[in-house]
């Protein structure tokens, strides 16, 4: 018996358009009225990602930023992983060195040196991956990410500040061998988790801010046991819960390696996958 679904959300409860499908909606609301614990496990912050789902009258709690930050049905802070600052500054040390393009994700939103950049770094991601073809899309898209994300002069100003609390390095490059370079050399670094949510990325962490950690201290402080949870994502940085899960699911979106990896294939995410997987787990 299924008694808590984790759910991813780009990729997997999204779709290309950074919408929430009514039938992903009516099946979220449909597994809470059993009594299912549901909970949204993303790599966003949770300013990204909470407005997201109060537009759709979704009310969960929510594991953030891969595991840094787990937050409750009203959305209060209730168990953080932190990055410590000096390993945060060796990771960005490495970016620096690869000139690799990030972004840094804190306790009071997410930060970049270079909006322009960002900008035209969405843009790309959305033209390339093919699922939108629209330019005015692609563009409404860019600007609503870009409005949750703050402009520093220098990441030396998150690491001097004390009240700055470190989450996550997001990395980008579209230069599959720099990104397999520079994992390479963080992966050395002790207390440190790296995963993507996408080929052009790494989503760099605490070791103990991962997506499957955050669902053990979750359904543990819930009652619930990991064999009766479901987890539902689409790519890497969902393979730590999918690993801890009862049932573990990949989106039809998924690449292979990923849905290998997993108990089921659902539909994608264009096609309310989640739904699906929710409507199937519930009526067996």
């Amino acid at each position: 018996m299924i008694r808590c679904i984790a759910i991813d959300m780009d990729g997997t409860l999204l779709t290309s358009t950074q919408e929430i499908t009514e039938e992903n909606r009516e099946a979220i609301k449909y597994a809470q009225s059993k009594g299912v614990e549901v909970v949204i496990a993303t790599g966003r912050a949770y300013e990204e990602a909470g407005d997201l789902l109060k537009d759709a009258g979704i009310i969960t709690p929510m594991i953030c930023a891969n595991g840094a930050e787990i937050r409750t049905n009203e959305h209060i802070i209730i168990d953080t992983n932190p990055l410590n600052k000096e390993l945060a500054r060796q990771i960005a040390d490495t970016l620096h060195k690869h000139q690799v393009y990030y972004e840094v994700y804190t306790n009071r939103g997410t930060y970049t040196v270079d909006k322009t950049v960002a900008r035209s770094l969405i843009m790309d991601i959305f033209t390339v991956s093919g699922h939108v073809r629209d330019m005015e899309e692609i563009k409404k898209a860019a600007e609503e990410r870009l409005a949750v994300i703050h402009q520093l002069d220098s990441y030396e100003e998150l690491f001097e500040d004390d009240d700055q609390i470190i989450y996550k390095l997001l990395a980008f490059h579209f230069d599959p061998i720099v990104l397999s370079n520079v994992r390479e050399e963080l992966i050395k670094l002790e207390e440190v988790a790296i995963s993507a949510s996408g080929k052009e990325n790494l989503e760099i962490t605490s070791v103990h801010a991962q997506k499957g950690v955050a669902l053990d201290k979750f359904t543990n402080a819930c009652g619930i046991s990991l064999s009766e949870t479901m987890a539902v994502g689409d790519n890497y940085n969902d393979v730590s819960m999918f690993q801890v899960a009862g049932r573990a699911v990949a989106m039809g979106n998924a690449v292979e390696d990923i849905q290998r990896q997993c108990h089921f294939v659902t539909g994608t995410n264009e096609e309310s996958g989640v739904a699906q997987a929710i409507r199937k787990a519930l009526e067996e």
